[in-house]
């Protein structure tokens, strides 16, 4: 990857590991979760939309409303609350190992949904790896407290629907620019959202920490990291770019032990372990070593065709 890449990744992996720490901060505040979603897209559908107006966003998102809707309501619209009530009753870096299952759930679409990702082989092992962590995660640290336990289902709720979105996006929006469909997909959550947040706002001034996370997640973990992200593609390519949701969660997990002192268990440690190693196979679909040896063929091949 060449400089502006390399940065382009640094920004995502970081400003895509910490909206949970934020999360936190702010529903501890006070702020209620449906409110927390809300103003953080409202927050990124106006940077972004100005970020993206010359390319004409209303006349190309007209065409394609209903799409833009559904992956609105996957990406961003359902899983934004989902993750903000979950992180009431767990710890920033428990909501970002659970988010973390993403993939395996990608995958276990795709068993009927998919037929190009459909697994087998390595793969399938990967989905049982991954699967296995997150039974261990939840079974040794979370199982013996219901409130725990409710925030958890809610944060692997917003990690299923965190799986529909990009099949959605892949199926029926993968033609359009990636800034117009976050921008729109910003802009309609943020009318959804509208009457939970009129209808269970703060009822005083949170404090101003909690003001900072706010702003923080709206300007840095949504507007700013969705460009770097597209910038990752430009430069890197979609393969190299999803590299960077597997250093996600262990950014998380660092940042929640730096500033909250937290501290996870032996089933968190465990657990995010075979959730990445699971993820990877399963959506990579071969162990390193042989994807190593293709790409040395590869190499090989196209020297000696020169």
């Amino acid at each position: 990857m060449n400089a502006r890449a390399r940065i382009a990744f640094a920004v995502a992996a970081i400003l895509w590991g910490i909206p949970y720490l934020l999360i936190k901060i702010a529903v501890d505040d006070g702020v209620p979760p449906a409110f927390v979603a809300w103003i953080r897209v409202v927050i990124g559908a106006v940077i972004l939309l100005a970020y993206s107006w010359r390319t004409g966003v209303y006349r190309l998102v007209r065409r394609r409303l209903k799409w833009i809707l559904i992956f609105t309501l996957a990406e961003v619209a359902i899983p934004f609350p989902l993750i903000a009530s979950g992180e009431r009753h767990v710890d920033s870096s428990v909501a970002a190992i659970l988010i973390a299952s993403a993939p395996l759930f990608v995958a276990l679409l795709a068993l009927h949904f998919d037929a190009s990702e459909r697994i087998g082989g390595w793969r399938l092992v990967g989905l049982f790896t991954g699967l296995a962590g997150v039974a261990l995660f939840v079974g040794i640290d979370i199982a013996g407290c219901r409130d725990e336990l409710f925030g958890a289902l809610a944060i692997l709720g917003a990690a299923f629907c965190y799986a529909v979105g990009p099949m959605v996006l892949k199926r029926h929006l993968s033609d359009l620019e990636p800034r117009v469909t976050i921008a729109a997909s910003l802009v309609v959550a943020a009318v959804i959202l509208v009457p939970a947040a009129a209808f269970d706002p703060p009822l005083v001034l949170p404090p101003t920490q909690a003001i900072v996370a706010l702003l923080g997640l709206g300007l840095l973990c949504t507007a700013v990291a969705f460009v770097a992200y597209g910038v990752l593609i430009v430069e890197a390519g979609a393969g190299r770019a999803l590299v960077v949701t597997y250093l996600n969660p262990v950014v998380a997990v660092a940042a929640g032990m730096a500033v909250r002192g937290e501290r996870p268990g032996v089933g968190a440690v465990f657990g995010l372990a075979l959730i990445l190693v699971g993820s990877w196979l399963s959506t990579e679909g071969r162990v390193p070593w042989r994807r190593a040896s293709i790409a040395g063929n590869v190499e090989t091949s196209q020297k000696g065709d020169i």
